[in-house]
Order: C-alpha cells, then structure tokens, then sequence
C-alpha cells in the first residue's frame, strides 16, 4: 500500500504543478519498477494505490527502488512542496473479488502505510524474516505497535533513504554494547552499558530507560548511535527501571546519587563528560558538586533545578497529581492511552510512529508504582543551593516551546550555575526528536562543546 505524504495540502497549494510532477514519476519510475518486479497494481486513487507481489522480496526491493528513485529525484525541491510516499508492506492471504483484495492482511499493509515517515518503508515482522538476508539494506526495528482496529500488536520494522546508512551502523553499534551489572550499597543490582570508544561521556538517568530497548527506539537509537560516535558512551537504567532492580525499597534522589557513584567506579571512567536530560540535569548537579575531579564538563538538555512541586505553580501541582494518578490507574495496561498522555507532552511534535513507540518504551521499562514513584521524586527534587556550587563547565540548552518543563525552569537552572552557558533550541519538544532543526542543532552545540573542554 502507498499514498502521497501531505497530498491535500500540495494540491491546495500547487494541483497542476503536483498533479503533472506526479504523471510524470508514474510513467517514468513507479509504473516501470513495478512491472519489471512483476507486480501487479491492483487499484489507485487520487494520492496512492494497492500493488500485489507474487514474490516477497520483489515486492520490498521494488518499494526501495522506488523511494530511492524519488528521493533523487525530488532532492531539489524546497521540503514543503516535495512529493514523498509512504509504502507500508505485508505478507498473508487475501480475497479477491473480481480482481480487488481485501482481508485482515490488507488491512495490515494499510495499517503500515500510515505509519511509514515519508519517503519510508515500513514492514511487518513475518515480512522482514523472510527477505532481511537476501537485502543489502537495513531496517530499523521499531518494536510492537499498537495500530487502529487490530486488536494485536504488529511488530514493524521501517526503512528511510535519510536513515539508511544510520541505522546500519547504529545495528552494528548496539552489537557491540556490553550490559554488566553492579551494586549499590543498599544491595540493589544496577545494569549498565558501555558502548565506542573515545573520551568518555556518562549519561544521567532520565524519565524511563532501557537499556537494551532504547536501541530499537526511532527516538533514543539515533540519538545514542551520534552520542556514542567518536566516544566511550556509558548509561545506566536507575533503579526502578530498565535492566536494574524493580523491587527496591527506595527511590530518591540520595539513592539516585548513590547509583550514579557506584556505576561510575563500577566502569572503571577516571574524567569524562556529562550528558543530562529532564530530570538526569539535577542528578548531574548533585554527583558533579560532589565529585569535580571527575567531570570535565556537562551538557544538559530540558532541564530543571526544582520539580513541579517547588515551583509554587497551583497549575503544574495539579498537573502533576492529576499524572501520578493516571500511572498507577492504568500505566501497564495493553492500552496506551494512559502512557499516551505523558507522551504527547514529553513531543507534541512527534510522529505516530516515535509516539507510539515511547509509548511501549514506558510500558516495558518500568511497573505503574515505580513510574508513579520515579514521577514524585522528580516532582519534589530541588538542587538551587547545589546548582550555586557547581564549578565545572555547563552548557544548558531547552526546547523553546518545552511542554513538559516550561523554558523559564531553564533559564533559571543556567542562572543558578555560576558560568553556564544558555541556549535555545526550536520547537516544543521535551524529547530531542531526529530529524527536527532542535535535535540537529543540539548535536553541533554537544560537539562544539565537548572539543572546547577535552580536559
């Protein structure tokens, strides 16, 4: 199945000009490509069509051909009048009726279409087993997806020309991490993972990791495969969480220190760099006003000094009790609709297929009253006094439009740390989404930052 990403907009704006370009790559590309797979296009419409394959692999290599082809061939053109497909593909029977298909598997390959990032492929699970050895491209896995009207989970793995070659190293990265474990000295078993290599960066905890699942993430695993590249990448699932101890009797920001401390001498890391986000930056002011022989410098992002409790906000008071209700009313349900909430604030900006992921992400990082538990301490952590101590090299960068942690909660968090420096990024994301003018300009300002402070 493929449609036209953003059709109706594009014929608002230009139908002659968009309707001619789209005849064009028809005759051209599309029709071509098909019929030398020996597909067969079984129906079209305005912005799209069905394509029937006997062969499985003739019918993912056609789609990659085709998106290839229409990435050159539209590079030129400015991003909000560029034609972009979305393909979704699956295997399965069908019923034909006088030459239409329908049936549950139809409606899969539908399901997978929508879910495609323009100029994207998107594959079922059974699908990628069977022809992912006989291609010499990659596919990122994007885990089990809750889609509309099917009441199971469809596990799918997707494809982009920007994100080809990323992926194909971020897969060849992710093999070589190494989880080992360690333990605090309350007896709770912390997992950890190091990955590269180069100078070292440690990153803090934030709100729900995994250590193993964050690589399968469209969200985490690109940004892990540029944060590890050129470094020696550790991080490690607070406890509570992840590959660490579920059952703990404690969850707090004294013991968040304590962990951070033990992991750190646990990896053997003498000087490194700190990467924060959300609530990882007060984490970070704590361990790094204890220990500032070890932090060389730090780069925090949608950070905070004090949690939504120690604002004196009566709105964000109630937003966080209202919040803490909903984890434990509903967080591992099969549903999302509760873990869905917290997403749409953590990246309001995100697409249906990096939301629903940090949708399952959540479910399977954490239980409902250790999330609730995690999402009190965050609410009641302040680090003001601390933050005045600190005497490394900061850099404090936040989302302009920040859903979750309003931009102010920023500034002040520079404002306390003396020499910080500040900056803005665009959007209104709390997450740093790939692909978006944020995520890419938080990787240049992380770079930048890292090579002025090497010692």
């Amino acid at each position: 199945m493929a449609d036209m990403a953003g059709y109706s907009r594009l014929i608002e704006a230009d139908e002659d000009g968009i309707l001619e370009r789209q005849r064009g790559y028809r005759k051209t590309l599309i029709d071509p490509t098909i019929a030398e797979a020996q597909g067969r296009i079984v129906k079209t419409t305005g912005d799209g069509m069905m394509v029937e394959f006997s062969s499985p692999r003739a019918a993912v290599t056609c789609a990659l051909a085709i998106q290839s082809g229409m990435a050159k061939h539209e590079k030129d053109e400015p991003p909000d009048t560029r034609i972009q497909y979305r393909i979704g593909i699956n295997i399965g029977d069908v019923v034909d009726e006088e030459g239409d298909l329908f049936g549950d598997d139809i409606n899969v390959a539908a399901r997978l279409e929508q879910m495609a990032e323009p100029g994207g492929v998107c594959l079922s699970d059974a699908l990628h087993q069977l022809v992912h050895s006989h291609l010499d491209t990659s596919f990122a896995d994007l885990g089990s997806q809750s889609v509309k009207n099917i009441s199971r989970l469809i596990r799918v793995w997707q494809w982009t020309p920007q994100a080809r070659v990323r992926f194909a190293d971020q897969t060849d990265l992710s093999r070589t991490q190494q989880i080992e474990f360690c333990i605090a000295p309350d007896d709770v078993q912390l997992a950890y993972a190091s990955v590269g290599s180069g100078p070292a960066v440690f990153k803090m905890p934030n709100w729900l990791n995994h250590l193993e699942h964050d690589w399968l993430s469209p969200i985490w695993g690109p940004l892990l495969q540029d944060m590890a590249r050129g470094h020696q990448f550790v991080r490690f699932d607070q406890r509570g969480n992840g590959l660490s101890d579920w059952e703990v009797d404690e969850i707090s920001d004294d013991a968040m220190a304590m962990d951070v401390k033990a992991v750190v001498e646990s990896s053997g890391l003498d000087r490194f760099a700190v990467f924060a986000a959300s609530q990882g930056c007060a984490i970070a002011v704590r361990y790094a006003v204890a220990h500032p022989e070890r932090v060389r410098c730090i780069v925090m992002y949608g950070g905070y000094a004090r949690g939504s409790l120690r604002r004196g906000k009566a709105d964000q008071e109630d937003l966080h009790k209202a919040t803490t209700q909903v984890i434990r009313a509903g967080w591992g349900s099969v549903t999302p609709a509760f873990r869905h909430m917290f997403t749409e604030m953590m990246m309001p900006g995100a697409s249906p297929v990096q939301k629903d992921s940090f949708d399952e992400l959540q479910r399977v990082a954490s239980p409902a009253e250790n999330a609730a538990r995690i999402n009190e301490m965050n609410a009641r952590c302040d680090v003001s006094e601390l933050a005045k101590q600190l005497r490394v090299p900061v850099l404090v960068l936040h989302a302009e439009g920040d859903k979750r942690v309003p931009i102010e909660e920023g500034r002040r968090l520079a404002a306390l740390i003396p020499g910080a420096r500040f900056q803005t990024l665009p959007g209104d994301n709390h997450m740093l989404l790939p692909g978006t003018p944020a995520y890419d300009s938080f990787c240049r300002s992380f770079r930048q930052f890292l090579n002025e402070h090497p010692e």
